[in-house]
C-alpha cells in the first residue's frame, strides 16, 4: 500500500517537493484567504478534497482521454468536484462561504491541481495518484495556516476567531499590527516562509 514511490507521493509535497514554496504554485489563493484561520483552512481542506478526488477520475479514465481534449476533460472533472464543495460549504458553513466567497471557484483554475493532474494523475494508478493528490493538498493546507496563524495573531489578536493576547499586552501599549491583514504582507509572510525553508534544505538553493 505504501511502497517508497506511493511514501515520496504523499510526504514530499510536504517539505521537499512542497507546491507553494518550492514550485511556487497556488500563490494567489494563498495570499487571498489568509487573514484569519478559519477561511484558510476551509479552503485547504476544500483544495485537499478536489485535488485527491480529481486525481483518482483522471488517473481512472486517462487511458480513455483523447490527447487533444485532456484538459478540457480535466476542467470538466475539476469544475464538477468544485461545485459539490461549494454548495457543501454553502449548506453546513454559509458565513466561511462569503468570507471565501469567488476564492473556491477559482480552485478550479488552480495551479497546484492542473499541474498534478498532468504531471502526475495522468501517468499513474489511482491509489498513488490520490496519495498525491492528499499530499499535495496537506502541503498547501499547511503554508496557508501557517500565513494566516501569523497574520491572524499579529494583525487582530486573535485566533479562529478569539482573542488570544491578553488584555494587560494592550494596557501596557501593545498595538494590533493591522499592516499584517493587508494582501501586501501575506506576500511578505510568504516570502519569509520560502527563505526559511530554502536555508534548511541546501540542496533547493541554485547554483551561483
Amino acid at each position: 500500500m505504501l511502497s517508497k514511490k506511493n511514501k515520496e507521493a504523499l510526504f514530499n509535497p510536504l517539505s521537499k517537493d512542497n507546491p507553494v514554496l518550492v514550485q511556487i504554485l497556488g500563490i494567489c489563493s494563498t495570499l487571498a484567504v489568509t487573514a484569519s484561520l478559519k477561511p484558510a483552512i476551509v479552503m485547504g481542506i476544500a483544495v485537499i478534497a478536489v485535488l485527491a478526488f480529481s486525481n483518482v477520475i483522471i488517473s481512472l479514465i486517462r487511458t480513455t482521454i483523447p490527447t487533444t481534449i485532456r484538459i478540457i476533460v480535466q476542467l470538466v472533472v475539476v469544475a464538477a468536484l468544485v461545485i459539490i464543495v461549494q454548495q457543501f460549504l454553502v449548506a453546513y458553513t454559509y458565513d466561511v462561504s462569503k468570507q471565501l466567497s469567488v476564492f473556491i471557484g477559482l480552485i478550479i483554475t488552480n495551479c497546484i491541481l492542473m499541474g498534478r493532474l498532468e504531471a502526475f494523475a495522468l501517468n499513474n494508478r489511482p491509489w498513488p495518484a490520490f496519495l498525491d493528490g492528499i499530499g499535495n493538498g496537506l502541503g498547501y493546507t499547511a503554508i496557508l495556516v501557517i500565513v494566516a496563524f501569523f497574520r491572524e495573531l499579529l494583525g487582530s489578536g486573535t485566533l479562529l476567531g478569539c482573542h488570544v493576547i491578553p488584555q494587560w499586552c494592550y494596557d501596557h501599549g501593545y498595538e494590533n499590527n493591522g499592516l499584517m491583514i493587508l494582501p501586501p504582507m501575506a506576500l511578505i509572510t510568504v516570502a519569509c516562509i520560502i527563505w526559511v525553508h530554502r536555508a534548511r534544505n541546501k540542496e533547493l538553493q541554485e547554483l551561483n
